[in-house]
């Protein structure tokens, strides 16, 4: 992979403040095997959760929004690295592999593309080039009956964490077909039409190129769900949604009946995790929201999908610490630490 840097053991300990008398999740996590390939790694590690990072905002820049979310992954390893390392969870399941680094694409478009439309179509044109090295890692990781953990970036990055996963469980004789389900906690359906690739339409690829068969969204917002867009999951059976206002202001559902729908509805195979961090209120991302679920619901949902679904992978996307317009919040890293650490404890316990 042109654009994926590994972390060697020193590499993890420069970033974790060891401390007398304490064990740090840094010291205990594994990292890639030296003078080793990564099927050989994949192959001979204890490790069931293959952590990772795609530290870019293309994906959301070629859907007109607002870069920054390439700004969560170093901030989140500084907090997820020095969790104590303890029974609740002591990291020793865990492998943390590296992470992409696509700037030389960033760099090659924002100083060639002269106009606005020119830029955009070089974004949706570099992330085709994203999806293709994150679809081998996460099907290279998968075929060998390991859980990617995918920090975006951009939720442009769900489309080949779908198709990955699907290619890699399918190798790995764990599903008849290459195709998976998906469950989406998120303020919007990223079901965009095909016009070029981004992060506002993943699953409609996936979906469209035969990847994604289940598809259910919760949480989003009838505000940001576009009518054409409406008209096609109402009539699509293999797609299902429950809005945020049908939760909280209706009270239809409540919020864990919500996510047990989804679990449900996606139950037959394996599922991707998706969780959109523009769907927590107040947490910076490239859509910010001023009313959302809390932290605390977010929290919730991935404790409850960790233990209900059968689960292909989990993808958190789209946070930020320092948005394209100055707007900053070092807490998004430590967030997603907390959310992770929570996935990988409720999944593992349900394992044993």
């Amino acid at each position: 992979m042109k654009h994926f840097k590994y972390y060697n053991k020193q590499d993890i300990l420069r970033l974790t403040h060891v401390r007398k008398f304490e064990t740090k999740l840094g010291e205990r996590i594994k990292c890639f095997a030296d003078k080793s390939s990564l099927e050989d790694t994949l192959q001979q590690t204890t490790c069931s959760y293959i952590v990772f990072g795609i530290p870019e905002d293309i994906g959301v820049k070629a859907n007109q929004g607002i870069g920054g979310a390439d700004s969560a992954w170093f901030p989140f390893l500084s907090s997820f690295l020095n969790i104590q390392s303890n029974d609740f969870f002591s990291g020793e399941n865990v492998l943390l592999l590296g992470h992409f680094d696509f700037t030389d694409l960033k760099l090659l478009i924002e100083s060639n593309a002269a106009t606005p439309d020119e830029k955009i179509e070089a974004y949706r044109h570099a992330v085709n080039a994203i999806d293709e090295e994150v679809e081998n890692l996460v099907k290279t990781i998968t075929q060998y009956k390991k859980i990617p953990v995918i920090i975006g970036g951009g939720h442009n990055n769900a489309y080949p964490a779908i198709k990955g996963a699907a290619k890699g469980l399918h190798k790995a004789e764990l599903v008849p077909l290459a195709q998976i389900n998906c469950i989406n906690l998120d303020a919007h359906t990223d079901y965009r039409p095909i016009e070029g690739r981004h992060s506002g339409n993943a699953f409609r690829y996936a979906d469209e190129d035969g990847y994604l068969n289940k598809y259910c969204v919760v949480g989003v917002h009838e505000n940001y769900l576009q009518q054409n867009v409406l008209f096609d999951i109402t009539n699509n059976p293999f797609v299902d949604f429950i809005t945020y206002e049908d939760i909280f202001i209706h009270e239809k559902k409540n919020f864990i009946q919500a996510i047990a729908h989804a679990t449900g509805f996606t139950e037959e195979t394996y599922a991707g995790i998706e969780l959109d961090l523009d769907s927590i209120e107040h947490v910076l991302s490239s859509a910010l929201t001023p009313s959302g679920i809390s932290v605390l619901h977010a929290r919730q949902y991935l404790n409850f999908v960790a233990t209900d679904a059968k689960v292909a992978y989990l993808h958190i996307s789209e946070g930020a610490t320092r948005s394209e317009d100055d707007v900053e919040d070092t807490s998004t890293g430590k967030l997603i630490s907390y959310l992770i650490s929570d996935f990988i404890k409720a999944h593992s316990q349900n394992r044993r």
